[in-house]
């Protein structure tokens, strides 16, 4: 047993174990530390990963090496890819997991890494030597020594539990809450703040009466969420379903709003806009008869069903009085009422791009208490956290993801830039280049960066050179191949498209919209037989990609120019070059927010809120100076 570390990660969370994997993966002697190491990426809300933007951090946690897409896809009991409606840009993959297996998926993972190494307790206190973090004091009084300390702790500083007018300590049901850490970070000057989130009741799947609901089927094709080569539907799939609240259901709700920890001044921080609970949909949204519900599997086996779209706070009598009022519930049992939790988090500009905090050195935060919500936002920091600690141990440069880059690369700039006044969700519209950050090419994008650092590892570069390969191959074979009008127009006519006058190349029609590579392979047979030299169990992927490659170059290519051009403003690099207090010419609201978040580069400066096109001028000018 050694004392002696690299890397501590506190907290086994979403964040703590990527940034754990990743650390030791890259070779840094890393310890987990976890309060109770059978609820290692625990869900403690919904059962499901991925979803609107979501699911394209996933895809590139797997594309840099991570774990996350792995281990839902071998414990998925359904799959959708939402948004299919849409163009490739807003496709957003979305699974639903055995709560029980993803734990024990991650569990499985984790032991078995070279480096890593697990201790079970909790933290209170970190050591700190002349401004820099050393290690950290458990509760059991061990002290472990690190060249670097993450805390992923989620939602257990300080937290408090709220059902109705009863406030329980806790970071999650039935689990503890951490003290100690926030009020000696206070204290030597790192501001923190307060957030609240929630979750629905948990329900006895017995007692529902499902024949009241709309069934919701997943989808059985080929798309997943890890690029690795092999078949991730290893469980039964299940569907979920739909359902709606009524008025008898709202007025049940609004009885019990002067007990309700939202409306009687008992909580005070703010929650979530884009997932309120359950009261609060009815009170701002007071015109609205009723909301959609949608019950969700917990597992394969198990009767548990989680209500997505319930969360609540309010008294228990009132949560299930108003479940009762709605048909399919009228039966209604329960496992555990829902319940609202308030934690504290960390004002996020006082983080650099690689997560480590500007007042303490090789100190890192990643996840909840960065202010953001949901596992997807968690995970993504915790690996670029686990990332940089490495370096920040072992030397190199820094890894840090452009907004061109990847949605990591967004959801970190908007924390250390622009900060958080409620809690932070990943939506696609918050990416200025998100046909460049479509789902299908993470791995085109990012597997090579993570390659060169040691974290992707020779396998994972091999499949993404073979695909790579593969997908420019069909590309190249279109735009080769010429088709004569006599051979295709009857196809084409009972596809729903023109008739061609005169011959074309391949690409052409796959240009229009009717047409795809699949339909026109079958009136094409030289383009068959092409597609069918590609591995077998990689088809459908690689087609795909070289599909919207093709369908949608023109867009691509704009938005790329476009990249670029922002891209030089985030190579001048002014951190540390002006005295912000001095240069009067800037407004006194640029002045007070460039000396707080001190920028990298003239892009960053430009994304602060506040900061106007004249001020990035002037900052411009006396460069040129």
């Amino acid at each position: 047993m050694t004392f002696n570390y690299d890397v501590i990660v506190v907290g086994a969370g979403h964040a703590g174990c990527e940034a754990a994997a990743a650390a030791s993966n890259l070779g840094s002697k890393t310890l987990l530390i976890t309060m109770d190491m059978n609820k290692i990426a625990q869900m403690s809300c919904n059962p499901a990963v991925g979803g609107i933007a979501k699911g394209q951090i996933v895809r590139e946690i797997d594309a840099l090496g991570g774990y996350i897409g792995i281990v839902t896809d071998k414990t998925a009991i359904q799959f959708r890819m939402l948004n299919r409606s849409k163009g490739p840009a807003m496709w957003s993959p979305r699974a639903q997991s055995d709560r029980i297996r993803f734990m024990e998926g991650w569990r499985n993972v984790l032991e078995n890494l070279p480096n890593l190494y697990i201790w079970q307790d909790t933290v209170n206190q970190l050591l700190i030597d002349k401004d820099k973090v050393c290690g950290v004091r458990t509760g059991m009084n061990v002290e472990f020594k690190a060249q670097a300390v993450i805390l992923t702790n989620g939602t257990f500083l300080n937290g408090l539990m709220h059902i109705g007018r009863t406030q329980i300590p806790g970071g999650r049901i039935s689990e503890p809450a951490t003290t100690g850490i926030t009020e000696q970070l206070t204290g030597l000057g790192i501001k923190a703040d307060r957030m609240k989130t929630g979750t629905p009741v948990r329900i006895d799947g017995r007692s529902v009466c499902f024949e009241e609901m709309a069934e919701q089927p997943g989808e059985n094709d080929f798309h997943k969420f890890s690029y690795l080569d092999f078949q991730p539907r290893l469980l039964k799939q299940l569907s979920c379903w739909s359902l709606f609240t009524n008025e008898a259901c709202h007025d049940i709700l609004r009885e019990g709003l002067p007990d309700s920890p939202l409306y009687n001044g008992q909580i005070q921080s703010i929650g979530p806009r884009y997932c309120p609970s359950i009261e609060t949909k009815i009170v701002t949204f007071a015109d609205k008869t009723q909301h959609q519900l949608f019950l969700e599997p917990e597992g394969e086996n198990t009767q548990e069903y989680y209500l997505n779209g319930f969360s609540s706070s309010l008294p228990l009598d009132i949560q299930l009085r108003a479940l009762q009022a709605i048909p399919a519930f009228r039966n209604i049992q329960i496992y555990r009422p829902g319940y609202a939790i308030e934690y504290d988090f960390f004002d996020p500009t006082q983080l650099t791009h690689i997560l480590e905090t500007k007042q303490l050195a090789n100190l890192f935060f990643a996840g909840q208490i960065n202010g953001t919500t949901g596992y997807e936002e968690a995970a993504g920091q915790g690996l670029i956290a686990g990332i940089n600690a490495h370096i920040k141990c072992h030397g190199g440069e820094p890894f840090i993801l452009g907004r061109n880059e990847a949605y990591i690369g967004v959801l970190i700039d908007d924390l250390v830039t622009k900060g958080v006044d409620e809690p932070y969700r990943m939506f696609t519209s918050q990416a200025e280049y998100r046909i460049l950050l479509r789902q299908d090419d993470a791995d085109m994008r990012l597997t090579e960066k993570a390659y060169q650092i040691g974290l992707a590892k020779q396998d994972r570069y091999d499949l993404l050179n073979q695909k790579k390969k593969a997908r420019n191959s069909i590309i190249e074979f279109a735009e080769k191949y010429s088709i004569k009008s006599q051979y295709i127009n009857d196809g084409l006519e009972k596809l729903g498209t023109a008739a061609l006058s005169h011959g074309c190349k391949l690409i052409d029609l796959i240009l229009r919209p009717q047409l795809t590579i699949k339909n026109l392979a079958e009136l094409v047979p030289a383009f068959k037989s092409h597609l069918e030299t590609l591995p077998e169990n990689r088809r459908e992927e690689i087609i795909e990609a070289a599909e919207i490659l093709i369908k949608y170059n023109g867009y691509i290519k704009r938005e790329q120019i476009i990249a670029d051009k922002i891209n030089r403003l985030e190579n001048i690099r002014i951190k540390d070059k002006f005295d912000y207090n001095s240069i009067q010419s800037l407004s006194t609201e640029a002045r007070q927010k460039l000396m707080k978040i001190n920028p990298d580069t003239i892009a960053q400066a430009g994304r602060i809120p506040g900061i106007s096109p004249s001020d990035i001028n002037i900052l411009l000018v006396l460069l040129g100076r």
